[in-house]
């Protein structure tokens, strides 16, 4: 039996009464989905899409942080969080890129800058690519942009194709998920620690199948092989910002994209696993401060206070 997507689905009124940033959040129903979305700030327009099985809970410390310097625009993605999930097929990385699309077209939203994390990087690549989004540059943080390697690249898509079909597979791990342990084990996988807050976000995310069955259905669809291929013709400037510990991406991509992208720049932060934007958000906004500064986009105000020593950004990225 196929997976009902609409199944134990998040309800806003129940699930979302403590949402980080709630106040800056809306519900829009554009191109046939009802999306949540959270807008913040003023200046230059900058989107931030999170990853698969994230929503945008993931931005809780970072949006406001950026929203001192930008109009920010954060969307769950179709099928996450509060967002319903779309059609057959519009999880694919080109239905994920036209879906987000319609949805800034419908806010009036032109981002000069954007920022993805996991596989909200390479849904703003295909976007770029694309031509439906002209963003001045792209901000990779622990970007899936590559297809695993060997066997797992090969066997894994189709097995979350044939998962993604079975309603049972959905409700049997947010049930397991409901115990606690689970959600904790797997964000430790990713290399990064999170506070009790963001635990027990990702894991009222967990435990709503709908949820499930859309960062299931996302992965089943994905098609990064195509992604790699055309990788060459981004002209964009595309800062790679990895975690050193990020256990999730394998240490290697960042060079391997650099090697593909001719305006490519990696910035490298030690400890901080593949969540790295959540476990230092003010390093991040600070990043991203300096980057958009590099690029012209914002004057010689100060950056967020980021603790520890500020990782380069190459002033010729532009």
């Amino acid at each position: 039996m196929s997976a009902d997507p609409h199944e134990g689905r998040l309800e806003w009124e129940r699930d979302g009464r403590d949402w980080p940033n709630r106040a800056y959040s809306r519900l829009v129903s554009v191109g046939g989905l009802r999306w949540h979305v959270q807008r913040a700030g003023c200046g230059p327009e900058l989107l931030l899409l999170h990853g698969t099985g994230a929503a945008t809970h993931s931005w809780r410390v970072l949006l406001p942080l950026l929203a001192r310097h930008f109009t920010v625009i954060a969307p769950d993605l179709p099928g996450h969080g509060f967002t319903a999930a779309p059609m057959p097929g519009g999880q694919s990385l080109t239905g994920m890129a036209n879906a987000v699309a319609g949805l800034l077209d419908h806010l009036g939203c032109r981002p000069a800058l954007a920022v993805g994390h996991s596989a909200g990087a390479a849904i703003l690549v295909r976007m770029s690519l694309d031509r439906l989004i002209a963003p001045r540059a792209l901000v990779s943080l622990n970007g899936a942009l590559l297809p695993l390697p060997g066997l797992p690249g090969l066997v894994f898509p189709p097995l979350a194709r044939v998962l993604s079909r079975f309603t049972a597979v959905p409700k049997l791990f947010a049930r397991h998920a409901a115990n606690g342990p689970l959600v904790r084990q797997l964000i430790a996988d990713t290399g990064s620690t999170l506070d009790a807050q963001g635990q027990a976000l990702y894991a009222r995310l967990a435990r709503s199948p709908a949820h499930v069955a859309g960062a299931l259905g996302m992965m089943a669809d994905w098609d990064l092989w195509q992604l790699e291929r055309d990788l060459p013709r981004l002209l964009l400037p595309l800062l790679l910002v990895t975690g050193a510990n990020d256990r999730t991406l394998r240490p290697g991509d960042a060079a391997r994209i650099s090697a593909l992208v001719a305006h490519a720049r990696t910035v490298r932060l030690p400890r901080l696993g593949h969540l790295a934007h959540e476990e230092q958000p003010r390093l991040a906004a600070a990043l991203l401060v300096r980057a958009a500064r590099s690029l012209r986009l914002l004057g010689p105000r100060a950056a967020p206070r980021a603790s520890g020593k500020l990782p380069v950004v190459p002033g010729a990225w532009h």
